[in-house]
């Protein structure tokens, strides 16, 4: 799974990526970097250009004269090129087998935070890892094994007790079959209410929400039987339209569905891989008038599985993404990674699909 850069000058610097097992997972804290592992990570860059992974043919855009190939401007053969490439990038995007794998931030006490969700929320503990010598421990919780659901994977910092969540991260969402027996049990357990269930504004849909000891909201939703109970990570965004068409084209999401509400002065649109009832989505809000938000240091990223990180930064570039870590295999272990930022600077991280299964394999 995936450790993450602390973005509060206080907190000791936490590892870029991390993934984890029983046994020898990975942890790599910034403050332990020697200039031999930055250079292990420059080596690690992508070396193959766009070109070659989703590349121009040369035969279908340069016009032949009967002598040879005819003269075309640099100009026009650069948007040919970068034209082809994203249409080929495109194709490959939308093919490749893309599933939420998890999401991952930052409590201050880890054992409080479990006990909340597994008594309250009725998650279960995958597993936990205590990595002493790097002063973090993970916790990984969910409704079902890592290798078919979305889960929550949880990082506690030795010594931190506080992190600012900021106003750019909305909610987790939760869907329960029953919304006002989950409150009522989360009352009892000394949970706190800030919306009493009832209707969504302006649908059926039968709501409450609730905040973990750390202050992240949850938004319980009432729906029947669903395989991916830990159902939707709401962010807001600057730009709804912009980051629907990244998040379309670079991610190879589906926009599900679109809501706006000019009483309230919102927008919403939930993208995913798959019908909501099915699957986690990302719920992208815009509020009216707003461009930037504060993320805070407290959340930290999504994963997402990929049949190819190499193609997949390739993409991300083509499609104005902005590739933090360029893909290749984390030293050490054979694990494939690549991260990015979308337009509005959330983070995410792809995972290679096959690399991944490797992993749990050792859990």
């Amino acid at each position: 799974m995936v450790r993450i850069i602390s973005m509060a000058s206080s907190i000791r610097p936490l590892s870029s990526f991390r993934f984890s097992s029983s046994s020898s997972r990975f942890a790599l804290p910034l403050a332990s970097f020697n200039p031999s592992r930055k250079l292990v990570f420059s080596h690690l860059a992508s070396a193959v250009p766009q070109s070659h992974l989703f590349g121009l043919k040369a035969s279908k855009h340069l016009k032949g004269n009967g002598n040879g190939v005819g003269v075309v401007s640099a100009g026009n053969v650069a948007q040919a090129s970068t034209s082809a490439s994203q249409e080929n990038a495109l194709e490959w995007v939308k093919k490749d087998k893309r599933r939420l794998l998890h999401v991952v931030y930052r409590v201050g006490d880890l054992d409080k935070t479990i006990k909340f969700y597994t008594e309250c929320l009725g998650m279960k503990l995958l597993r936990k890892r205590d990595i002493p010598e790097e002063r973090y421990t993970n916790a990984f919780l969910g409704y079902g094994p890592e290798d078919s659901h979305f889960v929550i994977e949880l990082t506690y910092n030795y010594g931190v007790d506080k992190y600012d969540i900021g106003t750019g991260f909305g909610h987790f969402g939760i869907a329960v079959e029953d919304v006002a027996k989950t409150v009522e049990l989360i009352k009892a357990k000394g949970g706190k209410v800030t919306r009493e269930p009832g209707p969504v504004k302006g649908g059926n849909t039968v709501i409450a929400f609730i905040e973990d000891p750390d202050g992240y909201k949850f938004e319980l939703l009432e729906r029947g039987p669903t395989p991916e109970p830990l159902c939707q990570v709401m962010l807001r965004v600057g730009d709804l339209d912009r980051t629907i068409n990244f998040y379309e084209k670079a991610f190879g999401m589906e926009l599900l569905r679109r809501r706006d509400n000019p009483e309230y002065k919102y927008t919403i649109a939930m993208m995913g891989y798959g019908p909501e009832d099915k699957n986690a989505v990302l719920e992208l809000t815009y509020n009216y008038g707003v461009t930037e938000y504060d993320k805070g240091n407290a959340y930290a990223q999504i994963a997402i599985g990929t049949d190819d990180v190499y193609k997949t930064a390739e993409a991300i570039k083509l499609f104005g993404g902005k590739v933090t870590r360029e893909p290749g295999p984390l030293p050490g272990i054979n694990t494939k990674i690549t991260a990015c930022l979308d337009p509005d600077g959330w983070k995410s991280v792809f995972v290679d699909n096959v690399d991944f299964l490797k992993e749990l394999e050792g859990v």
